[in-house]
């Protein structure tokens, strides 16, 4: 399983097991806490009540004063209220009062008149001078049925001589409750929905980072170029760093061994051939032979500073990962520049060259090495251009690369060198002279092209040689 998903489901898991316990904690709240609030209101309006009724309980005047007319009236209220959304179309408190031995004077709903409730603990309990307050249901077997009573003493010289009790049904609650609940769990989904996004996003960024750092220690362990991933501060960055480091400490170390068995090698053969003609120049010869010693001597040491020059511009590109700058490179301006360098050598072949790209295409990338590059495809098709031989340089847009072309008349590449032809050290003997180049020049070629992102191409055409590269 993928290290982003199980980061993911270990996240879930706490987010999910965390919201369930604070819902289910804060849900079993909620009603308790809605009928605490009742009762304390209760409380409150059945002190009121008490402090209102004294006298008439006092003086046995309860049942013909204006109280149970107003009770009655009271009852029949419709208040029309709207309590945040919610209608509250009529009154649903209940208040009876009763006298010092617990019998019934008073009830709002004219049931229990001269009803004995001193069972009750609503009038047990404050008859006793204790706070009385009960939870009752009207129907035994339905929870919802439940009423609260809560009771309050009437008072006469600091004798109790009766009770007022407000009973309260706790399905008029009921919707309030509801709601409180459906919000709940509604902010609770979604508070839940927002942290498992929170934590795909998490997890997708993480393996997302570590996954550009295993490409890109695959792409270095493969040989091939890769850009280092760059982060923010952090362990990643830490992270990034350390393998690059660990990267150039290792290339280093095998680059240097590999190259200097490569120079080692390609050194032996023109070395050989300057100690010979030197030792043979110690002799006495006739003069036209010393001079063609002498000329050995010279283009050998010629092709040791070649050698040299060109190994040195491969290292560099070779262990580069990215481009130094990133400008704007008129294309035809390029290829001129080129042309007029080699210009005695193209007149002294008697080369047709036909530059065709527009001084409009303009390549992005750096200018020396696009420079070097096209230099040594220059030369390697001068290289094989026979006398009065035609030398073709054309670009086009083709989406969003550029595709350059440079065609030479010259006799067709063998099969077997083909996929050969980019290969380090690897080269054709040149027509004229009949010797090999260093073999460095295409795989000069082809490591910077690869640098700007794109590829080489070289094949056989009708009636000579096409090499092709495209540039992103």
């Amino acid at each position: 399983m993928p290290l982003g998903i199980r980061i993911f489901l270990v996240y879930a898991l706490f987010i999910g097991l965390t919201g369930y316990f604070v819902l289910s904690t804060v849900m079993k709240e909620v009603r308790p806490g809605v009928r605490q609030s009742t009762e304390e209101t209760l409380v409150d309006t059945a002190n009121l009540l008490a402090e209102i009724l004294r006298e008439d309980v006092k003086s046995g005047t309860l049942s013909q004063s204006h109280f149970p007319a107003a009770l009655k009236a009271y009852g029949l209220r419709q208040p029309g209220a709207n309590i945040w959304g919610l209608p509250k179309n009529q009154v649903n408190n209940r208040i009876y009062v009763t006298d010092a031995k617990g019998i019934v004077l008073l009830d709002s709903s004219e049931d229990a008149v001269g009803q004995d409730y001193s069972r009750w603990n609503d009038v047990y309990l404050t008859l006793r001078g204790e706070y009385g307050a009960r939870s009752t249901r009207s129907d035994p077997n339905d929870p919802n049925t439940s009423v609260m009573h809560v009771g309050a003493p009437i008072r006469d010289n600091g004798q109790i001589i009766g009770v007022v009790t407000v009973a309260k049904p706790n399905s008029s609650l009921q919707p309030y409750v509801e709601r409180t609940e459906t919000r709940l769990l509604w902010y609770g989904a979604g508070l839940v929905v927002l942290g498992l996004l929170f934590g795909a996003v998490l997890s997708w960024w993480l393996s997302h980072a570590l996954r550009r750092l295993t490409a890109y220690a695959q792409a270095v362990s493969e040989g091939r170029r890769a850009e280092l991933p760059h982060y923010r501060g952090g362990e990643l960055e830490q992270l990034s760093t350390a393998v690059e480091h660990m990267r150039t400490q290792l290339e280093g170390k095998a680059y240097v061994e590999r190259y200097v068995h490569t120079l080692t090698h390609e050194l032996k053969s023109p070395l050989a051939a300057i100690r010979g003609a030197a030792e043979l120049l110690q002799e006495d010869m006739p003069p036209g032979q010393r001079q063609r010693f002498i000329s050995n001597i010279y283009s050998e040491s010629a092709r040791v500073q070649q050698l040299i020059e060109r190994l040195l511009n491969l290292a560099m590109v070779e262990q580069r990962q990215g481009l130094e700058e990133q400008v704007a490179v008129p294309l035809a301006a390029l290829i001129d520049e080129r042309l007029s360098i080699q210009s005695a050598r193209i007149e002294r072949a008697g080369l047709q060259v036909q530059q065709l790209i527009g001084p409009d295409v303009t390549v992005i990338g750096e200018r020396f090495l696009l420079c070097q590059a096209f230099a040594n495809l220059l030369d390697n098709a001068l290289d094989f251009t026979p006398v009065n031989g035609v030398l073709r340089f054309d670009a086009e847009r083709i989406g969003a690369r550029l595709k350059v072309s440079i065609f030479n008349s010259a006799e067709p590449i063998p099969d077997y060198a083909l996929p050969r032809l980019s290969e380090r050290f690897y080269s054709l003997p040149r027509p004229d002279s009949g010797r090999k180049s260093t073999g460095l020049g295409l795989n000069f070629v082809q490591e910077v092209v690869q640098l700007h992102g794109g590829q080489l191409q070289m094949g056989n055409v009708e009636g000579g040689v096409l090499v092709v590269v495209w540039l992103g």
